[in-house]
């Protein structure tokens, strides 16, 4: 165990507003009390000397280091409290009847050293003992160290009622946890599905957590409980719960102040604080900082380091950026963001993926950046970005590059084989959408002609009713000819993967008058809405399919404004929007059964084995910002812009504020402040969800689809204007007659395809 001496302690306390209020030495060891605060705040001002105590303090004695999580809890509740180096300087001052808390300083690393003396001389004593990460126990074999990785924590009794019923599921990030064989316990670690109870009920095999050793009275955690703020623990409120109770089983008979947590990190708001006028540009200046205080941006003195990292980590997966790795200008492009994973100090793992959607959408940000925060280098980021996509990198070389390949003009998914040979047409229209947007922000034409590829390229394999698909691949493209999927009748009613390719098409015949983008479009658009909502494929939700039709149905009012487009656009809306809460969250629902990709897990042994939603039923109090937020505050930017109806502006003005609340708020964590966590339960205001989704769970922030959109949106209020209205000068239209020959031979420019 690491620990501090009495001066070490008192310098550290020193400069945290706490004061030594007495101390001693007992048999060598070194007992020393502390209060919290200053002399006006209330708290208790007893002094102790040596063994003894006033009356009025609380009868606890913590053997923990100086920075413990549970240490710092109870002195800012102005509990006056007792430290001791070690379990036989805690004991040597505990009275009869006295709470002696021996917690883990080498967690996770170190076991923590207590021996069958410890125990002998608490009894003597009759002193109650709680111990965390125990080397040893009197009776019970300790077992090797395990480390959770889909489990969680579960309320296994009634002890803790009526705070926390049984069943009650609670996240330990990172546990490591001695394993034992004790069989009633109060909180145990198991892999169950559900949102904040365990649905299915414990599994047969669990892990002990928290229990009363049978030789009590000894409460023993098998991991370090104390470092619920440092490891991030949730949901907060339950932490606090549960903290209270160990404090309260040790001194069962002093009155412990309720103590707070504070995270350390956190929404930036409170769900009813008053929000200051310039809270939209202080969100944007943190979101497009997000990218360069997180290290996304890849540099030439860890290029090579984040390559092996990408080949060798599961899934690309793994420890941040180095803190002192310098930051790069997006001339190699970037990584994709982070992970959801989150260990015992309260870090995350990121995705070292290098994926052009994000890239395209973050150059978008960075341009917004350049123009309303007058950041010059934001904006050489943004260019040098979509360099990158279309000249410096393998997203548009390779068989993308030949003019005789069906996949001529695509823009791969990502840079690591095999995904460099897949192309998902809604990864193409996003990285689209932000490229055509920096343009214009930007002043720059010369991504144009790859622009103008991209779409004939898009187009060419949609099919005559306007549907592309789930996803293409190299090898069927290259067996198939890009005719096969040009004339091809399918149906694919899908908005997350179909609607922003549509969104394009639309903008493109706004720029080109080419009329297949627009037939092609609409064909598509209307025959989903025709089939809304009983044979809507969903992929993790419902509501995220409605969000992201929001915005072709407000282009396609730009175009071709009638009553039918626009009755469209309110059914969608108006459905989304049923579900938008007071505070301006826009509640998760799961569409009908059988007709999803990735439903909520149907067993404790299916959660995390696939994508997953992160409620585990409809009602669950969730927003998902990877999926829906993000999407919906585009789609109804975009329709409020176009029709000026209320209904669009009040429900994105809702939306706007809360995710200005929301943003991630963190100085312990710099790499994390100013992001946008994929979940947020707007019920308890915390980052709380089913984190059941095997790659994107609820912790992860998405450089593109999340971060890019949310600030862009934002940038785009405070410019009071549109993507349609900023991007109407584009001169695109300029590379058509030469590329149509090339892409789609045979169709002119005004000739239908139908």
């Amino acid at each position: 165990m690491v620990t501090l001496d009495c001066r070490d302690l008192t310098a550290y306390y020193a400069q945290r507003g706490w004061r030594r209020i007495g101390g001693d030495e007992v048999d060598g060891e070194d007992v020393v009390v502390y209060d919290w605060g200053r002399a006006d705040n209330g708290a208790w001002r007893g002094v102790v000397d040596g063994a003894a105590r006033g009356s009025e303090q609380m009868g606890l004695i913590l053997v923990c280091e100086a920075d413990n999580d549970l240490f710092g809890a109870l002195g800012r509740a102005g509990v006056a409290l007792r430290h001791a180096s070690s379990p036989a300087g805690g004991l040597a001052v505990a009275a009869p009847g006295d709470g002696v808390l021996i917690l883990a300083g080498g967690y996770p690393a170190e076991l923590t050293p207590v021996d069958q003396m410890v125990f002998e001389e608490a009894a003597s004593r009759g002193v109650r003992l709680y111990v965390e990460f125990p080397a040893w126990l009197p009776g019970i074999e300790v077992g090797p160290v395990g480390e959770a990785r889909w489990e969680r924590g579960v309320v296994a009794s009634d002890a803790l009622s009526p705070r926390l019923e049984r069943l009650r599921i609670l996240a330990l990030h990172g546990c490591r946890y001695v394993a034992v064989p004790a069989a009633a316990s109060h909180i145990v670690l198991a892999r169950v599905a559900g949102f904040d109870h365990a649905v299915y009920g414990l599994p047969e095999q669990t892990a002990p957590i928290l229990f009363e050793h049978p030789d009590g009275p000894i409460l023993v955690a098998t991991t370090k409980l104390s470092q619920a703020i440092t490891g991030r623990f949730g949901p907060t409120d339950a932490w606090g719960a549960i903290w209270d109770w160990i404090v309260a089983w040790a001194c069962p008979d002093f009155a412990v102040p309720q103590l707070v947590l504070t995270p350390t990190v956190r929404p930036s708001y409170g769900a009813d604080a008053a929000l200051p006028v310039d809270v939209e540009e202080q969100a944007i200046r943190r979101g497009v900082g997000w990218t360069t205080n997180a290290r996304l941006l890849i540099h030439p003195a860890w290029q090579a380091e984040a390559e092996r990292r990408l080949e060798t980590l599961p899934d690309g997966t793994g420890a941040g950026p180095d803190p002192d790795w310098p930051v790069g200008d997006g001339r190699l492009g970037m990584i994709e963001g982070a992970s959801a994973r989150i260990h015992p100090d309260g870090t995350q793992d990121w995705r070292y993926h290098v994926r052009n959607d994000c890239i395209g959408e973050t150059s978008m940000a960075m341009a917004f950046g350049s123009t309303l925060l007058r950041d010059v280098q934001a904006g050489r980021v943004a260019a040098n970005l979509n360099d990158f996509i279309y000249t410096h990198s393998v997203f548009a070389q390779g068989p993308r590059a030949d003019p005789g390949s069906p996949s001529y003009g695509l823009l791969s998914w990502t840079t690591q084989p095999p995904a460099d040979g897949v192309y998902y047409g809604d990864d193409n229209a996003r990285s689209m959408l932000g490229t055509i947007a920096a343009a214009a922000l930007l002043g720059s034409d010369r991504w144009d002609l790859g622009l103008m590829r991209c779409l004939l390229a898009n187009l060419r394999t949609t099919g005559p009713l306007g549907f592309r698909g789930w996803r293409l691949d190299e090898a069927k493209l290259q067996a198939n000819g890009w005719r096969y999927y040009w004339e091809s009748e399918r149906t694919h009613f899908a908005p997350h993967y179909e609607s922003w390719l549509w969104a394009c098409f639309l903008w493109a015949y706004r720029q080109t008058a080419f009329a297949p983008f627009l037939e092609r479009a609409v064909g598509g658009i209307r025959a989903t809405i025709a089939a809304y909502p009983n044979a809507w494929r969903w992929t993790n939700g419902i509501q995220q399919e409605r969000a992201r039709m929001l915005l072709p149905l407000a282009w396609l009012v730009r175009l071709q404004d009638t009553d039918e487009h626009r009755g469209w656009l309110r059914c969608i809306a108006e459905d989304l929007l049923a579900l938008q809460d007071p505070c301006g969250a826009i509640r998760e629902e799961v569409g009908s059964e059988g007709l999803g990709s990735y439903a909520p897990p149907e067993s404790n042994e299916a959660y995390g084995t696939s994508e997953a939603p992160l409620i585990q039923q409809n009602g669950d109090p969730l927003c998902d910002l990877l999926y829906t937020s993000n999407f919906a505050l585009v789609g109804l930017h975009e329709a409020a812009a176009t029709t000026g109806e209320r209904l669009y502006r009040e429900a994105g003005d809702r939306l706007a504020a809360f995710l200005c609340r929301i943003q991630v708020r963190s100085e312990t964590h710099p790499e994390l402040d100013g992001g946008w966590f994929r979940a947020f339960d707007f019920r308890r205001w915390d980052y709380w969800a089913s984190n059941a989704d095997e790659g994107w769970g609820a912790w992860s922030i998405e450089s593109g689809w999340t971060q890019a959109w949310i600030t862009s949106v934002l940038a785009l209020r405070q410019m009071g204007t549109s993507l349609w209205e900023l991007t109407a000068g584009s001169r695109i239209a300029e590379h058509l007659d030469a590329q149509l020959p090339v892409l789609l031979p045979g169709v002119a420019k005004g000739e239908a395809t139908r």
